[in-house]
């Protein structure tokens, strides 16, 4: 038994320390398999760092038969948007594969199918992209430049992009990009610039490793991320005169305007008292005439500018698409071409679609008109068998009339008394379209507002335009509440809801009753356009008088104090800068720019 004992507590014992030495080395092998931080630890806030690359340390010479760049870097990194902030400039077109995809590694690869282009510095900007794995840590603005010539093109240009009609900082991704594109003796827009980079949160851009050369700079929106300008989507701004540098510039600041859209035809589509054709690129008139044999009385509205066709025609007297679908067709031209163009559509008469009026403000503002408004073009009113009420009891003089600025609405006017309510009765077939009367009787209930809920704003200009304009008060959604077309240096609202206004004035300098927009094809600037770097406030009974300079330079987003001179007077432009329209350019020999002070780039050695 003695044996027995010994011998078992031999066993146990044995057993115990091969336990032991095995959770030890399981423990070991855990803490060795695990990757990050200690728990506990400093938070890495260390950005990966390049150490080398396929290509040889000076960068030149590179063969142009080089089909594939690598990167290495000290840490496991992930490519974040590669797609949208990796710019290659010049453009290497056919990209076939980038390394990482999904999977870190402490390598970037890229690989293409292009040749390269003879005595060429590359620049591959990756813009925010390139990422440590663990933490997340940004490398900044990182360039990598190589060239096939004897040496890296180390010429730069440098400025801010502003959106001229910003009235509000974007809180989402800054989709600037800024291009120079080649002169030649017929420019293409539709193509990737020959040099790209994209704009920063801040508004600052920074082209780098450019050749000597004459080139056309232009900024845009790039809505799509593909590196390409489109007109009529996308916003620009451009300078007229090209570009023809040996040195480096910085402070060349431009503004993006929307672009004019290319003209061209859209869709038919059946409307109430007929159909509308749409079209794109704000046509300045149009010429339409139906191919059906059966539609030989019909009328043809269309405003200068509008983007809409009305073609109106009663359907049930020509007997067009009554119980079925009817195929009507229409020649037109708008001149987008030569010669006249054909569209149709597959009509059938909806009988829901018969003429309304509607009140358009319930709470009338006080000197203001009733606002009736019509889903069909009004073309006559028989006023004098309306009726309009004070309190449901006293009858009260009015005129009406059809508006002049808009066909789709009836204006009356009477002395209407704050506090009180009307009723307007219209009778049925007393307001008429071309080929249509409203066929209800209606009875319209509204309320004259009281003066007290009011307040007036005036502005007081300063380098007013000489043209004709709008000024416009926006609401917070950015949609115009209140505008006036006028002139001078004195502007005033005397009726307004109150509340807080941004303030914007669009030029007519060219006199069309349209604000238009920019044409980079033509090289035609947008027009003249100017918001007010404070938000107006009305209050309740308030006159609010504001003086405003348009050449201020404050922005809505950021009010800072012009630069003045020892006099208190705004400072006059330096002597050796040079003005363009909405640009500022600076000749400079000296590294100054944002990026060579605050963001990381590749040494060149």
């Amino acid at each position: 038994m003695k044996f027995l004992e010994n011998n078992v507590y031999f066993c146990s014992n044995v057993f115990m320390k091969k336990f032991f030495l095995l959770f030890v080395a399981a423990f070991l092998l855990h803490s060795c398999a695990r990757l990050g931080s200690p728990v506990g630890g400093p938070k890495d806030s260390i950005a990966p760092k390049f150490l080398s690359s396929n290509i040889d340390t000076t960068r030149i010479n590179v063969s142009r038969d080089l089909k594939e760049l690598r990167l290495d870097f000290d840490e496991y990194i992930t490519l974040k948007d590669i797609s949208k902030n990796l710019i290659i400039s010049p453009p290497i077109k056919n990209i076939k594969r980038i390394i990482p995809s999904t999977i870190a590694n402490k390598f970037l690869l890229i690989q293409w199918t292009d040749t390269l282009q003879a005595n060429t510095t590359y620049n591959f900007n990756f813009g925010n992209s390139i990422a440590d794995n663990n933490e997340g840590n940004i490398l900044r603005y990182y360039n990598f430049a190589f060239s096939t010539g004897e040496k890296i093109d180390d010429l730069y240009i440098s400025g801010e992009i502003k959106d001229a009609l910003a009235t509000k900082k974007s809180t989402g991704e800054n989709k600037m990009v800024v291009g120079l594109f080649q002169v030649k003796d017929t420019m293409n827009y539709r193509q990737k610039p020959y040099y790209i980079t994209k704009v920063d949160d801040d508004g600052y851009y920074e082209l780098n490793y450019l050749s000597p050369g004459k080139y056309k700079i232009v900024a845009f929106e790039d809505e799509n991320g593909n590196s390409v300008y489109d007109p009529g989507r996308e916003k620009v701004g451009f300078q007229k005169e090209s570009i023809d540098f040996t040195k480096s510039i910085s402070g060349l600041n431009m503004k993006i305007y929307p672009s004019k859209k290319p003209l061209k035809y859209i869709e038919m589509k059946e409307m109430p008292g007929g159909v509308t054709m749409t079209f794109e690129g704000h046509p300045e008139s149009v010429k339409v005439l139906p191919l059906n044999e059966k539609l030989k009385d019909f009328k043809v509205t269309h405003t200068p500018k509008s983007d809409s066709v009305k073609i109106w025609f009663d359907a049930v007297k020509s007997e067009i698409g009554q119980g079925t679908t009817e195929n009507l067709k229409f020649s037109y031209d708008a001149k987008i071409k030569d010669t006249a163009l054909t569209a149709s559509l597959f009509y059938k008469y909806n009988t829901k679609n018969k003429m309304t009026i509607s009140n358009g403000n319930a709470l009338l503002a006080p000197k203001s008109d009733l606002t009736i408004i019509s889903n069909y073009i009004v073309n006559s009113i028989d006023s004098d068998k309306w009726v309009l009420k004070k309190d449901s009891t006293t009858t009260q003089e009015f005129t009406a009339r059809i508006s002049e600025t808009n066909p789709y609405q009836i204006l009356v006017q009477s002395n209407f008394e704050a506090g009180k309510k009307y009723q307007l009765t219209i009778p049925s077939k007393t307001v008429s379209s071309f080929y249509d009367k409203i066929g209800d009787p209606y009875r319209l209930d509204f309320e004259a507002d009281k003066v007290e809920n009011y307040g007036s704003l005036a502005f007081k200009l300063t380098n007013a335009p000489t043209a004709d304009y709008w000024i416009q008060l926006l609401d917070s959604s950015d949609k115009v509440a209140y505008q006036k077309y006028t002139k001078g240096d004195y502007v005033k609202f005397d009726i307004l809801k109150p509340g807080e206004y941004i303030v914007r004035i669009l030029v007519d300098n060219n006199g069309n009753k349209f604000w238009d927009e920019a044409d980079l094809d033509k090289e035609i600037f947008a027009e003249d356009s100017y918001v007010y770097y404070a938000q107006a406030v009305v209050r309740p009974l308030w006159d609010t008088n504001e003086d405003w300079d348009l050449k201020d330079t404050r922005t809505l987003d950021s009010p800072r104090k012009a630069s003045t001179n020892k006099n208190g007077a705004p400072s006059e432009t330096k002597s050796s800068e040079v003005k363009t329209n909405s640009t500022t350019i600076v000749p400079t020999n000296t590294t100054t720019n944002k990026n060579r002070q605050n963001k990381v780039l590749t040494p060149v050695k």
